[in-house]
C-alpha cells in the first residue's frame, strides 16, 4: 500500500550536520540530566512495597499522605497517587529499616483505616532490596545483548558500516527515553525497561527498511552517488514509514490515556521511542553510514561484465 508517491528525491543527506548537530546536543543534554538527576527508579529496582487502596468516596490524597507522614516513626519518601477511578489510590513505599512486608502492610493500612475507615486493601506488592538489584542488574544486561545482537545482525546482513550507523541510531533513541525520564523524573519501572527493549527492536527494523532499500538502489542506479542512492532510498520509503508509525502511535495512545496507571510510563517510553525513531532511522543512521564511507562495493557484488572484460 502506498499512501503517496513524491516524484523526485528529497535531498535529506544536503542536511545531515544539520540533523546530526541537532541530535549531538540532543544526546550530550540527555546525558547530563542522567548524570545530574539521575533515573527515579521505581520500587521494581530500589525494593519496597505498592499498596492498592479503595475507598467508598472519593479520595483525599493529602489526607492520606499526611496521615502517613504525620506519624513520630514517619514513613519517609511516600508516594501517593490517584489510580484508575477517583475513589482508588495507589501507595509507594520504600523498605523500612526494621521492618517486614507484613509489619509494614499492617501499620499502613491501620492509618489509613484511622484516617479514613472505608479504605480497603486490594492489592499489594512487595520486592525485597536483593530482588530488586538482581532485576536492576538483569535490565541493564539484556540492554546490551540486545545492542550486541543488533550489531551482529546488521553486520552479517549488510557490512560493518551500516551495522555501526544503526547502533549509534538506537543509542541515541535509547539514551534520550532515559534521559527524558531523568529529567522529568518520571518513574522507570520494568515496565518501562521493557518499552525500551521493544524500542530498540523497532527502531532497527526501520533502519534495516531503509538500509535494504539502499542496497536496492546500488543495483538499479549504478551510475548515481552515494549520496543520491540515500536520498532516494529515503523518499522511497517515506509512505511506508508515516503509514507504520502512524498506526503504531496510534496503538501507544490508545495505551497511554486509556490503558490506566499501569500502562502510562510504558506507553511513554514508546511514543518517545517511535518518534526518535523515526528521526534516527532517516537522519541519524544514513548521515552516519555516508560519512563512514558506504559505498556501491559494501553491498554489491564485482560488476561480472568488468571482470570479464579485464580478461587477458
Amino acid at each position: 500500500m502506498e499512501l503517496f508517491k513524491i516524484k523526485h528525491a528529497i535531498p535529506f543527506m544536503r542536511y545531515g550536520k544539520v540533523t546530526t548537530t541537532i541530535s549531538l546536543v540532543t544526546f550530550i543534554l540527555a546525558v547530563l540530566a542522567l548524570g545530574f538527576r539521575g533515573l527515579n527508579l521505581g520500587i521494581d529496582f530500589t525494593g519496597g512495597m505498592l499498596l492498592e487502596v479503595t475507598y467508598a468516596q472519593p479520595a483525599n490524597i493529602e489526607a492520606i499522605r499526611g496521615s502517613l507522614e504525620s506519624q513520630p516513626d514517619k514513613i519517609p519518601e511516600v508516594a501517593v497517587q490517584i489510580f484508575g477511578t477517583t475513589k482508588d489510590v495507589l501507595i509507594r513505599l520504600p523498605i523500612k529499616e526494621g521492618v517486614n512486608g507484613s509489619q509494614l502492610r499492617e501499620e499502613v493500612y491501620s492509618l489509613l483505616k484511622a484516617q479514613d475507615p472505608s479504605a480497603e486493601i486490594r492489592r499489594v506488592e512487595f520486592v525485597g532490596p536483593q530482588v530488586g538489584k538482581d532485576l536492576y542488574e538483569g535490565g541493564i544486561l539484556a540492554l546490551l545483548l540486545v545492542a550486541a545482537g543488533i550489531v551482529a545482525y546488521l553486520a552479517l546482513r549488510f557490512t560493518w558500516r551500516f551495522a555501526v550507523a544503526a547502533i549509534v541510531a538506537n543509542m541515541h533513541d535509547i539514551v534520550i527515553i532515559l534521559g527524558m525520564f531523568a529529567f522529568f523524573q518520571w518513574e522507570f519501572t520494568l515496565t518501562v525497561l521493557a518499552g525500551v527493549l521493544a524500542i530498540l527492536g523497532y527502531s532497527v527494523n526501520e533502519s534495516v527498511v531503509v538500509f535494504d532499500r539502499v542496497r536496492e538502489n546500488f543495483r538499479k542506479m549504478r551510475k548515481a552517488s552515494v549520496v543520491d542512492v540515500i536520498d532516494n532510498a529515503i523518499t522511497t520509503t517515506m509512505s511506508r514509514t508515516v503509514i507504520t508509525h502512524a498506526m503504531t502511535q496510534l496503538m501507544v495512545l490508545a495505551m497511554f490515556f486509556l490503558g490506566g496507571e499501569a500502562l502510562h510510563n510504558f506507553a511513554l517510553a514508546l511514543t518517545i521511542g517511535i518518534v526518535f525513531g523515526i528521526y534516527s532511522s532517516v537522519l541519524v543512521a544514513c548521515p552516519v553510514a555516508m560519512w563512514l564511507g558506504v559505498s556501491r562495493a559494501d553491498l554489491l557484488l564485482p560488476d561480472k561484465t568488468s571482470q570479464e572484460d579485464g580478461r587477458p
